[in-house]
């Protein structure tokens, strides 16, 4: 089960290379249910997933597997529609929260966006974002990667836009 919130920026920590990140490039085979598969690079080790997620904004079933690379590239060439790429940086908050920041790459250059997974709902419910979160965009489905990866150039520009209104530059 994953429990998470969403959220825009309003500014970078400053060590944020101090941190473990990596690089992730996905894609998307179907939106209903939602079937990805990723890439996650650090600089010792590749892995690959094909991962399915039921629908749900906050509370969603969700089932990852390790695929080879053989596997994975052949998936990405059946995938339709934008491969999204970006960098994640884990940010812990105390002994049991962490954000992953996620910084867009590619089409989606310029949107910043944090994720925090919870333990449980009452937990997500409690959650006071700290001073550098901006907007809260759990519900907004436009800033769910599966739909990212169907968007135009137009819709694209205009999230990039929003995203910027709300990130640093």
């Amino acid at each position: 089960m994953e429990i998470e919130r969403k959220y825009l920026l309003k500014t970078i920590p400053e060590t944020l290379d101090t941190y473990t990140h990596y690089d992730i490039e996905q894609a998307y085979l179907a939106n209903k249910p939602v079937v990805r598969v990723r890439k996650r690079v650090s600089p010792d080790n590749k892995e690959f997933f094909l991962t399915v997620k039921s629908t749900g904004m906050i509370k969603r079933e969700e089932v990852e597997t390790a695929i080879s690379e053989d596997t994975y590239n052949t998936f990405l060439e059946e995938a339709e529609g934008n491969i999204i790429t970006k960098t994640r940086y884990i940010i812990p908050l105390d002994d049991v929260l962490k954000v992953e920041l996620d910084v867009f790459n590619g089409v989606f250059e310029g949107i910043i966006m944090a994720e925090v997974e919870f333990p449980d709902e009452k937990a997500a419910k409690k959650f006071t974002p700290p001073d550098y979160f901006s907007d809260e965009v759990t519900f907004d489905k436009r800033f769910h990667n599966s739909n990212m990866s169907t968007m135009s150039e137009v819709e694209i520009s205009e999230l990039v836009d929003l995203a910027h209104t709300a990130n640093i530059s």
